[in-house]
């Protein structure tokens, strides 16, 4: 009888043990998902004059790129994007994350825009409201506002193909 409290103990510890073994470390579950995207409004990068938000892209399937200047994973993933959205004619828009103006604008001048506009979001507030964990991260966001997918790490060729490309054409 004095063996049994500790073969439970351990029962339930080897339960929980195989459970957590089982998930991917790499995919962060978002509490956004098929809810409504954080409403926001910043100035634009590079017409600091024009505002860009959410109430802008009502009714529009569009994705938004959560980047930085001083994210190394950003800068390599902006000539895919670039090419990419262009080549897809994928709404993109960007949210430059915690940086300041002067690199992220020579950021883009050197590699190339991949953005339709890209908002400031210097003190990080817009990226807290998304739950942003880490640059980059991308989110697909539905006509009626609603993030339909969260992928954190830079967009590749692949993940552009097979995740973001076939959920963005589910949704048109």
């Amino acid at each position: 009888m004095r063996f049994l409290i500790p073969l439970g103990l351990f029962l339930v510890l080897a339960l929980m043990l195989g459970l957590g073994l089982d998930r991917d470390p790499r995919v962060l579950p978002s509490a956004l998902i098929d809810r409504p995207a954080p409403a926001f409004v910043r100035p634009v990068l590079d017409a600091p004059d024009q505002r860009f938000g959410t109430a802008a892209m009502k009714g529009k399937v569009w994705m938004l790129n959560v980047w930085a200047s001083w994210c190394e994973p950003c800068r390599q993933e902006l000539p895919t994007l670039r090419q990419l959205a262009a080549r897809d004619g994928v709404p993109l828009y960007g949210l430059n994350y915690k940086d300041q103006d002067e690199p992220a604008l020579a950021l883009l001048a050197g590699v190339g825009n991949p953005y339709r506009a890209s908002a400031v979001d210097a003190d990080g507030r817009v990226g807290m409201d998304f739950g942003v964990q880490g640059v980059p991260e991308t989110f697909l966001i539905d006509a009626q506002g609603r993030v339909r997918l969260r992928h954190q790490g830079p967009v590749t060729a692949e993940v552009w193909r097979d995740k973001l490309m076939p959920a963005m054409k589910a949704l048109q």
